[in-house]
């Protein structure tokens, strides 16, 4: 057997002509029911990415749960919308963008105004997988594997999406890069900081990230949120 054979059986990677073809094409193949579960891919600008590895711990999946935890409960007190976690679809057609952030924050007046509306299932009443059209607020924590996606790639797609804020976290180094992006005249400009907290126009607070070790030498995060 040749060893692209071999490679073929062991990494059966097939992904649909006409999901290559273009944002449609995609749309339809990540929603249906031959799409492996556990693949995460993204449809920018005409290119298909696809991530397979799984979460770190540490840097990624605990800054991931923090970020979520801490915004689906200030969103319930402010009662201002609701926040979705990774697995949620996201397209914009007119920046040719279909991905799924690590979160998202969809305002009850993005959907009031039809600035997003939410596409449901075919076969199942009530229920979404996918939004389309502009989030008030996207967020990506950085992997070693979507480093290049979500610093430079998806910092340009999410601009041409109108999204007015990107919350974008690096945790991979020595200490932790939360980077909170306001959507300028140009281009996404960072919010400065004073002393450690980063305002957010979304949520009318101001934010706060920071981590220390467990008694067991485990990171632990906390978002602090403020007026």
């Amino acid at each position: 057997m040749a060893i692209a054979d071999l490679l073929d059986d062991l990494f059966p990677i097939r992904i649909p002509a006409e999901a290559a073809e273009n944002l449609s094409g995609f749309r339809a193949w990540v929603t249906s029911e031959e799409f492996p579960e556990n693949w995460r891919a993204s449809f920018l600008r005409g290119e298909i990415l696809l991530d397979m590895s799984p979460e770190e711990t540490e840097t990624h999946n605990k800054v991931k749960w923090e970020i979520g935890r801490a915004i689906l409960t200030l969103s319930r007190i402010l009662k201002k919308g609701t926040y979705y976690g990774d697995g949620v679809l996201l397209t914009h057609k007119k920046a040719n963008l279909s991905t799924e952030p690590d979160g998202m924050f969809v305002s009850k007046d993005a959907l009031r105004s039809g600035r997003i509306h939410r596409i449901p299932r075919k076969d199942r009443l009530g229920e979404y997988v996918e939004f389309v059209g502009t989030p008030d607020l996207v967020v990506e924590v950085v992997s070693r594997s979507s480093w290049k996606k979500d610093a430079q790639d998806l910092f340009d797609v999410y601009y041409r999406a109108g999204i007015p804020e990107y919350w974008l976290i690096d945790a991979l180094g020595e200490e932790i890069d939360f980077k909170l992006l306001r959507r300028g005249d140009r281009k996404y400009i960072p919010v400065e900081s004073q002393r450690g907290w980063l305002e957010s126009q979304v949520f009318g607070r101001r934010f706060k990230l920071s981590r220390a070790r467990d008694e067991d030498g485990d990171w632990q995060y906390d978002l602090k949120a403020k007026k």
